[in-house]
């Protein structure tokens, strides 16, 4: 029985304290269809969510909450607020240890460290490296997120922390999976730099460089979202794989049936 779609208030709306929130519908598919309103959405974490923002949420008709956080990253802002009758999932697409150095860095990091961190091009390196890395590795993650929406778990919503690196690659690759042109699959995860969208990077109180404009510039490409880390992401698809739709099949197992159900949940004409 087909799930029908739930009536969605307007998602033009800023949310207080729920970064980078949006509905990706509308985008268009290479065979003229367009992505379903009111099915996929994308967000930063939810732990901060207000009253207001957790009413707007659950006003939705989500189905699934994916949380892409590891540990170190829900110690740090807290787990996700509650929303009635909502499914929430938690599928870290990083490893705890390196979320925990990475936030210990961001937060703590003294200004030697992180020159010979993150200067010289070295931080956005360590971000391509990551969306490698993350295509490489979580495999099986990815398949278990799109065989989920297949089957019965849209509406739905994808977070990470500041919802640009790990949730941004997970819209990417299902709107990859339902055929999204490439250009817009771009787009869509470049508005994550939009000034009301960007994570809130703080520093410790008792940090021994504070918030400089140098810091801020070393920090940058860590919460900048920069077509070449999508595109490292792909390049690494066809590397591995020989294409994108043979990482679709072969490394998500995704078999035709399932890439149909996608596209008759997800897409409309």
């Amino acid at each position: 029985m087909t799930q029908q779609t739930p009536h969605v208030p307007s998602t033009g709306v800023e949310l207080a304290e729920v970064r980078n929130f949006r509905d990706v519908g509308g985008l268009p598919t290479v065979d003229g269809r367009r992505v379903r309103h009111g099915r996929l959405f994308r967000s930063g974490h939810l732990a901060h969510a207000t009253e207001a923002d957790a009413a707007f949420l659950g006003g939705l008709g989500l189905h699934t909450v994916f949380d892409f956080r590891n540990a170190a990253d829900i110690r740090l802002e807290g787990p996700d607020v509650t929303l009635p009758g909502v499914r929430n999932v938690n599928l870290p697409l990083t490893d705890p240890a390196d979320g925990a150095e990475f936030w210990a860095m961001v937060r703590d990091g003294e200004l030697g460290l992180l020159r010979t961190q993150l200067g010289d091009g070295r931080a956005a390196s360590r971000m391509a490296r990551t969306y490698r890395e993350i295509v490489r590795t979580r495999t099986a993650d990815h398949s278990r997120l799109l065989h989920a929406l297949a089957e019965d778990s849209v509406p739905a919503l994808m977070h990470c922390a500041a919802g640009k690196d790990r949730a941004g690659l997970s819209i990417a690759i299902t709107l990859l999976a339902v055929g999204v042109e490439r250009d817009a699959i771009e787009a869509d995860y470049l508005e994550s730099n939009a000034p009301h969208r960007r994570y809130k990077v703080r520093r410790s109180d008792s940090s021994a460089a504070p918030m400089s404009p140098e810091v801020l510039e070393l920090l940058a490409p860590l919460f900048d979202a920069r077509a070449e880390y999508l595109a490292a992401a792909f390049d690494t698809m066809e590397q591995m794989w020989g294409s994108t739709q043979k990482y679709l099949t072969e490394g998500l197992k995704l078999a035709p049936l399932t890439l149909e159900r996608l596209r008759d949940r997800l897409l409309t004409d």
